[in-house]
């Protein structure tokens, strides 16, 4: 299998919803179409709102790795 190359990475644990969403849409906005944005959110709401939301506004989700107490998002810009 291909390693996934990100090209950005941020941390939205600790971050409540939407604000998470709100900080993600920003880091996606600064990428160029097919670049990959690593983020890492907590269980519970973030981690089912935060890559419905990026679907939803087109993009895609490519991996969800659940990394000890939380979990690692890889979204393609679309």
């Amino acid at each position: 299998m291909e390693k996934i190359k990100i090209d950005q990475n941020i941390d939205m644990r600790g971050v409540s919803c939407p604000l998470n969403y709100v900080k993600t849409k920003l880091a996606i906005e600064e990428l160029e179409v097919g670049e990959v944005l690593a983020v890492l959110l907590d269980d519970g709401e973030p981690i089912v709102n935060v890559p419905r939301s990026a679907k939803e506004d087109g993009h895609q989700i490519l991996e969800v790795n659940k990394i000890q107490d939380h979990y690692q998002v890889l979204i393609k810009k679309r």
